[in-house]
């Protein structure tokens, strides 16, 4: 039988949201699961004071908010492993006191030196703890030293290589565990299952046989209280640089000859380096920006009404693009994305769109014949969807369309692990295949920073330009039109 992981987590910014919305419940059920056994510890480390109990308390709380019919037997052991560590991150002796912490914990459950570093703190904050982590010994361990890094990783490439080379002086590459948790989704980790394992769609995987295909990630939501932060970003850095080009990449890969970490990111890698570079004419051309209005129906606010927003701000919180793939696979295909916030419904899905066929052989007497669709459901719903056509009953040479479905959600959706859960238990296993590797991002933020640069010298007179509540900017619409294409409406993809 497989061992399961022994480690000591120390989680930096241990009070923070995103502690409590996904770290605990997704420790818990780690742990209710058996996935973590006994031999496991955590060490809160935030600036506040607390008493370990008032964190294990906090942990509880948290737990129950997350998830339904917790048991007092289970939560009552599980926050016996965790302590508590009020810091200063650029204090050394604070870092001493951690060491002598971490030792302790070591020594009570049996964790043979393996640490995990979370750094669920501000990006900024990213470099000095690793530095001080090297130079106060708490990477001096018998075990393994992995680190955890949110998002974003940088502002762009400049930024991203100099935080970067701060984290390799004290953690070498394999140790670096760069989070994108759009990659821990069920879906999106299927994605490299439905291409290889399907003799239906691989040898369809290319511009012979598809058309085009379409990413779209919209939330309902606006910036709500990130507006500090969003407004420096945008939904370009927020998420084209990372959720929507890992998505391009894991689409357009070349089947690894193996699937190990080296070889899938090797493969991804690929793709990222043949993305076409635009010139400033073409990517003022294919990529489009937008920022929402008031929605004075619902009362919902302009983006530049919210609190701390440039009042003239021009930061997109839409962004559709059309990316093309230069090489033998993929030349002449597009791959659209659309991204934003207060669009009409919360969803992410992947259209894949097959040519049709050379000729129409059924009467059909108002349209041509329904395109074949893929459609790979991401998030609210988890599945896929396989749009054909067929005849209809009767004696005339009619056809329809109908939808095959498989719908994760409702065969085993209850058991489907969080985003975060699996991509915690990766680290603990040394699993980086679901990580990103600094090559991704530096690749990454080069393609990006050539749109960022251009938008960020050229004023949006037209902003804000879609209503809050819609799909985005008519300019979105044009982009497809101009190929002859359409946006396929997620509203009409749900799951039935």
């Amino acid at each position: 039988m497989k061992k399961r992981p022994a480690s000591l987590l120390i989680l930096f910014g241990a009070t923070g949201d995103l502690a409590n919305r996904k770290l605990y419940p997704s420790l818990y059920r780690l742990y209710t699961k058996g996935k973590i056994t006994e031999n496991f510890a955590v060490i809160g480390v935030a600036r506040r004071e607390l008493t370990d109990e008032q964190y294990q308390l906090n942990i509880k709380q948290s737990i129950v908010s997350e998830i339904n019919n917790v048991k007092d037997c289970d939560i009552n052991s599980f926050v016996t492993h965790f302590k508590y560590h009020s810091h200063d991150v650029s204090d050394s002796a604070s870092y001493a006191e951690l060491k002598k912490l971490a030792e302790q914990m070591d020594q009570t459950f049996e964790l043979e030196g393996n640490r995990l570093f979370y750094l669920a703190m501000a990006p900024e904050f990213f470099g000095i703890i690793t530095q001080f982590l090297k130079s106060e010994g708490l990477t001096d361990t018998a075990g393994y030293k992995r680190v955890i890094i949110e998002k974003p990783f940088g502002h762009n490439f400049e930024t991203a290589k100099k935080l970067n080379d701060m984290i390799r002086s004290a953690f070498e590459e394999e140790e670096i565990y760069r989070i994108d948790h759009y990659l821990g989704k069920e879906m999106v980790q299927n994605i490299e299952v439905i291409r290889f394992s399907n003799a239906l769609f691989e040898p369809l995987w290319n511009n012979r046989y598809i058309s085009n295909i379409q990413i779209t990630s919209s939330e309902t939501l606006g910036v709500e209280e990130r507006g500090r932060y969003y407004d420096k970003s945008g939904a370009l850095r927020d998420m084209v640089q990372n959720h929507m080009l890992q998505m391009v990449a894991l689409l357009a890969m070349e089947p690894p000859i193996s699937l190990t970490t080296e070889e899938i990111r090797s493969e991804k890698v690929r793709v990222l380096r043949s993305l076409r570079k635009y010139t400033d004419k073409e990517i003022q051309q294919y990529f489009i920006r937008g920022q929402y209005d008031r929605d004075e129906e619902n009362l919902l606010s302009a983006y530049r009404d919210e609190p701390m927003v440039e009042k003239d701000s021009n930061t997109g919180t839409y962004v559709a693009g059309k990316i093309m793939i230069d090489n033998f696979r993929w030349a002449g295909v597009p791959f659209y994305i659309r991204t934003g916030k207060r669009m009409s419904a919360k969803s992410t899905k992947i259209v894949v769109q097959f040519k049709d066929i050379p000729m129409n052989l059924y009467y059909q007497p108002k349209e041509v014949l329904n395109p074949n669709l893929l459609v790979i459901h991401i998030q609210p719903d988890e599945g896929i969807t396989l749009h054909l056509n067929v005849k209809k009953s009767g004696q005339k040479e009619e056809t329809k369309p109908i939808h095959l479905h498989f719908s994760n959600s409702n065969v085993n959706g209850i058991n489907t692990p969080e985003a975060y859960e699996m991509l915690i238990y990766d680290v603990m296993r040394g699993d980086a295949t679901n990580f990103t590797h600094w090559e991704e991002v530096a690749l990454s933020w080069k393609f990006v920073d050539r749109i960022s640069q251009i938008w960020e010298n050229t004023r949006e007179q037209d902003f804000p330009n879609y209503v809050s509540g819609s799909m985005g900017p008519k300019k979105a619409d044009e982009l497809l039109e101009r190929d002859n294409h359409i946006w396929w409406p997620i509203e009409q993809f749900e799951i039935e």
